[in-house]
């Protein structure tokens, strides 16, 4: 059975930068989409970043410049570099993995794509 174990999470001051790790177990990612999803208290789960098996990526435009997903497929590893952190950024940040060998387009997939999630990790930021 698939695993996604993500970590890296933490407190942070306005401005801060966090890196945010998943790691697969089950089976290689190298050739599947992986995103980054986040959830605030009260709203809903949102797309923030996608990477697929050419390395091409998406992100939310919230993000957009702040943000870099990679991977690290001998590691069966999943990254986001986070900086610039904004307390809006405050959420639980969740990985999500497609099953299958996919092509992202140009817009992030929604959270019906990805079949397989982790437990999530908290990030808050403080002003």
């Amino acid at each position: 059975q698939v695993q996604l174990v993500e970590s890296g999470g933490g407190s942070v001051q306005a401005g801060g930068s966090l890196r945010l790790s998943c790691v697969s177990s089950g089976y290689s990612i190298s050739s599947i989409c992986m995103g980054w999803f986040r959830q605030s208290p009260g709203k809903r789960r949102e797309g923030v970043a996608a990477i697929d098996l050419r390395s091409g990526s998406v992100y939310a435009d919230s993000v957009r410049g702040r943000f870099t997903i990679s991977r690290d497929n001998a590691e069966k590893t999943l990254y986001l570099q986070i900086s610039s952190l904004q307390p809006d950024d405050t959420a639980m940040y969740y990985c999500a993995a497609t099953r299958s060998a996919c092509v992202l387009g140009r817009t992030l997939p929604p959270e019906n794509y990805f079949p397989d999630w982790g437990q999530g990790t908290q990030v808050t930021v403080s002003s």
